[in-house]
């Protein structure tokens, strides 16, 4: 064996899949799928019977979990579907930057400011307001496939 040592460009993140296979006739109302590359809740799904050759088709319509638009996809009861990888997490508000970023507290005390606020409206006040009047927040953050949002807020008290 040589003694050179191997060094490997790697761009990839910790083998964690972003997404996972499932059978398209195992996939239910209230689950999520991956429609046209989005993660998606799913809201609506309708199966067809066999036709002359071969296949039921499953007929899912989801709400995109990121920016709420509607998409639908028909898929082979028999085949794979792709699954994401869904998370929430909690996390305590800090600060509010002017620039529309959000500064969160992490478990271990790290904090995470790589956040921009929801762009979901009565959400949106709801945090600014309840920062603003210096109660305690936490904010629960989704991320599915590389991207990440605020989703809800909890107060837990005053400062």
């Amino acid at each position: 064996m040589s003694d050179e040592e191997h060094h490997f460009e790697s761009k990839a993140d910790a083998g964690a899949s972003k997404t996972f296979p499932q059978q398209a006739g195992a996939i239910r109302k209230n689950g999520y799928i991956v429609i046209k590359g989005r993660a998606c809740k799913v809201v609506e799904v309708s199966t067809s019977k066999t036709g002359k050759h071969g296949h039921a088709k499953c007929h899912f319509v989801g709400i995109d979990i990121f920016n709420g638009k509607k998409l639908e996809d028909i898929v082979p009861s028999s085949h794979n579907c792709d699954v994401p990888d869904v998370n929430r997490t909690e996390y305590q508000l800090i600060d509010i930057s002017e620039d529309g970023f959000v500064s969160l507290l992490t478990e271990n005390g790290n904090t995470k400011d790589d956040l921009r606020l929801p762009t979901d409206e009565p959400l949106l006040t709801q945090i600014k307001d309840g920062f603003a009047e210096g109660k305690d927040l936490v904010v629960t953050v989704m991320s599915a496939m590389g991207e990440e949002q605020i989703c809800a807020l909890k107060d837990i008290g005053p400062k």
